[in-house]
């Protein structure tokens, strides 16, 4: 399985985003979308589009977090890093920082973040590919 994983668009992304998202099985947006309607364009690509409330966001049909199971893992997504998860998860995806993320707390937790479409913080835009193969999980980090 692979999914396209983003971040604080912030009302928009670059024109070369969707084209570049094809071959995802699912789109998750990790919050601050701010402006709904770039999200159509997304929900056109034809996978399911996956999208959380950021501090930015004003949309009562969002969820805070989703939790999801992928091929025998469990995801946890929000857009602000917690300080608390649910038992069970393999894998925290938060946007919030606009700064890419990988690592692996001491309980064996995976952190990622994709970084940011729009407003990167040193890094530089970018976006991630997130592969779900035979329970493990393989997370790359695209420039944009």
């Amino acid at each position: 399985m692979r999914i396209a994983v983003l971040a604080d668009t912030h009302d928009r992304y670059p024109p070369t985003l969707p084209e570049r998202l094809s071959g995802a099985d699912e789109i998750w947006h990790l919050g601050d979308v701010c402006a709904p309607e770039i999200l159509v364009e997304l929900e056109q690509l034809g996978p399911p589009l996956r999208v959380v409330l950021g501090n930015g966001d004003d949309n009562p049909a969002w969820p805070e977090s989703l939790q999801l199971e992928r091929g025998g893992l469990t995801f946890f997504l929000t857009h602000i890093p917690p300080s608390r998860i649910p038992r069970g998860v393999h894998a925290v995806l938060h946007g919030h920082t606009h700064v890419p993320r990988d690592e692996t707390d001491q309980l064996g937790v995976r952190w990622l973040n994709p970084g940011c479409i729009t407003r990167p913080r040193g890094a530089g835009t970018s976006f991630a590919w997130l592969e779900i193969e035979g329970g493990a999980i393989s997370w790359r980090i695209v420039k944009l």
